[in-house]
């Protein structure tokens, strides 16, 4: 494994993955829209992006040095194009980056040891991969990380959104953990980090649509997880 530091999806995943079994704590398709408003928060935290109402806005579109994120920062729309609508919703980018957003980054914790990739079947017939942590991984240093920031009350930004995104994918361990205060202070994160809140739509929407019968694709089966 690499010294390079963690980005805010690689933490997320970090946090979200058993690390034995290498399955998601959370639904698959949840976890990968919070991949992916994990790449817009880490770009917001450098300057590259803002929000306006609503909107994903490029503020500086030289590339990041991590490559991830220079893709990401990329395929949003250059600043100043759309006029009054300028930039992108922020709900619907992350809907459709989602999967590509989980799959690239568990692609590159496997590249650098992190995590391991074991493909298993279901049925015996369809192929699918669950994500352990690997030689030296850092994953219990991410969650001794968090669980200190929260005992402290999330004082950084950085932590504050981390904390965000782990509540907004609905993470057992976040939602349910600590004391009731805890829990209600981490859940009011999710309405000020407003790339936590575009998760949290979009995990609400699969949840109405599989309550009405809707059935959205993707469900447990995204590129996070893999089927159960």
């Amino acid at each position: 494994m690499t010294g390079a530091a963690l980005t805010l999806p690689e933490e997320l995943l970090l946090l979200a993955l058993d690390p034995v079994r290498g399955k998601p704590y959370c639904r698959g398709r949840f976890l990968e829209y919070g991949v992916a408003g994990a790449a817009l928060a880490e770009l917001e935290l450098q300057g590259r992006i803002a929000e306006e109402r609503g909107r994903v806005v490029v503020v500086n579109p030289l590339d990041p040095p991590d490559p991830l994120l220079a893709v990401f920062l990329r395929g949003l729309p250059p600043p100043g194009k759309g006029g009054l609508l300028s930039g992108a919703s922020a709900r619907r980018w992350v809907r459709q980056a989602g999967r590509r957003a989980g799959g690239l980054y568990l692609d590159a914790l496997v590249e650098r040891g992190v995590l391991r990739r074991e493909t298993r079947r279901f049925l015996g017939l369809l192929p699918y991969h669950r994500h352990p942590a690997g030689p030296g991984s850092p994953a219990e240093q991410v969650l001794r990380g968090y669980e200190e920031s929260r005992a402290a009350g999330h004082p950084d930004r950085r932590g504050r959104m981390l904390a965000a995104l782990a509540a907004a994918v609905e993470l057992p361990a976040v939602v349910r953990g600590g004391d009731r205060r805890a829990r209600a202070a981490t859940r009011a994160l999710v309405r000020e980090e407003w790339p936590a809140q575009a998760v949290h739509r979009n995990v609400r929407q699969d949840k109405a649509a599989r309550a009405g019968g809707g059935g959205i694709g993707g469900g447990d089966g995204g590129g996070s997880g893999g089927g159960d």
